[in-house]
C-alpha cells in the first residue's frame, strides 16, 4: 500500500527530526508529502528538505492569506521565488482567501479586498506557469474561490481542508477539481458525510501537519503517518478496500501535481 500526504507543512520547528517523521510515515505507507509554503522563508526552506529528501518531499511554494503579518513586499517575492524556482516546484499553495482572521482585522473590507486582489495574481501565475494550485477557502470563501479560479481559466486546483456549503462543493466536482480530507474524518461526521459525496477520483488525502486533531490524535504531533488511518475511514465509508482507496488517491496526487510514482520510495519493508 502506498500512500501519498497531500498537504503536510514540513517546514514547521514540529519536524526538527524531518528524517525521522519521513521514517515513520514510510512505515505506514505514506512514502511522500507534497509540502507547501507559505511565505518567502518557509518556501525556500521547502526547498532544501525536497533536495535532502528526493523523492519524498515534493515542494509548493505559497503565500498564506490568513497570515496577516506578512505585507505587500513578501507577496512579490513569493511571485518571484515561484518564477525563478518554477522548475523545482510541483504546484502553487499553500495560497487562497481570507476567512478566519478577517473576524480579527479592524478592516474586514480592505483585508478581503487585498486578499482578492492577490489570489487573482496568484492565480494568473499558476495559469502562466501550468501549475496545479492548492486552495485555502474554507466554507464560504470556497465559492469565491472557485469562481476566480474559473475566471484565471486554472485546470488543476485542489481545495485542501475543504468544509464549504453543499451547493460549493457540487460546482467545484462538476468542474473537476479535487478535494481533500485530513484525519479529521476520523471522527468528525461532516467530514464522513464529504466523503461519501466525493467520487473516489477527485478525492484527496492529506495530513495539514502540525495542525493538531482531536479523537484518538488528542495531545499526538501530526505527522504523515496519520494519512493511512484517514485512508482506512475513507474505505470504511465507501465501504471498498483500503488498499483502493491507496491506489486510487495516490493516483489522483500523481495526476494533480505531475508526480513521477517511479521516483517514490519504497515503504518500510518494501513494496
Amino acid at each position: 500500500m502506498i500512500l501519498i500526504d497531500t498537504h503536510c507543512h514540513l517546514f514547521s520547528s514540529e519536524y526538527a527530526d524531518l528524517p525521522g517523521v519521513l521514517h515513520r510515515a514510510r512505515g505506514r505507507g505514506v512514502v511522500a508529502a507534497v509540502a507547501p509554503g507559505v511565505s518567502p522563508a518557509t518556501n525556500l526552506r521547502l526547498l532544501e528538505l525536497a533536495r535532502a529528501h528526493p523523492g519524498a518531499v515534493w515542494p509548493c511554494f505559497g503565500f498564506h492569506p490568513e497570515h496577516l503579518f506578512l505585507t505587500e513586499q513578501d507577496f512579490q517575492m513569493v511571485c518571484a521565488q515561484v518564477r525563478e524556482h518554477r522548475a523545482a516546484l510541483v504546484g502553487l499553495g499553500e495560497v487562497g482567501l481570507p476567512y478566519y482572521c478577517l473576524a480579527d482585522t479592524p478592516d474586514v473590507k480592505a483585508t478581503a479586498e487585498t486578499g482578492r486582489r492577490r489570489l487573482r495574481h496568484l492565480l494568473g501565475l499558476a495559469t502562466e506557469l501550468d501549475l496545479p494550485v492548492a486552495l485555502h477557502a474554507p466554507h464560504e470563501a470556497a465559492a469565491e474561490a472557485f469562481g476566480l479560479l474559473r475566471e484565471a481559466d486554472v485546470p488543476r486546483a485542489v481545495f485542501h481542508w475543504h468544509k464549504a456549503p453543499e451547493e460549493a462543493t457540487r460546482r467545484i466536482l462538476e468542474a473537476g477539481y479535487f478535494i481533500s480530507v485530513t484525519p479529521e474524518v476520523c471522527y468528525r461526521e461532516r467530514d464522513g458525510q464529504l466523503v461519501k459525496e466525493v467520487p473516489l477520483d477527485q478525492l484527496l488525502l492529506e495530513s495539514d501537519g502540525p495542525w493538531p486533531y482531536e479523537g484518538e490524535f488528542t495531545g499526538m504531533t501530526t505527522e504523515p503517518w496519520m494519512v493511512s488511518l484517514a485512508a482506512q475511514t475513507v474505505a470504511r465509508i465507501k465501504g471498498i478496500a483500503v488498499g483502493e482507496v491507496a491506489d486510487r488517491t495516490t493516483r489522483n496526487a500523481a495526476r494533480l501535481f505531475g508526480l513521477n510514482l517511479s521516483r517514490l520510495p519504497a515503504p518500510r519493508g518494501g513494496r
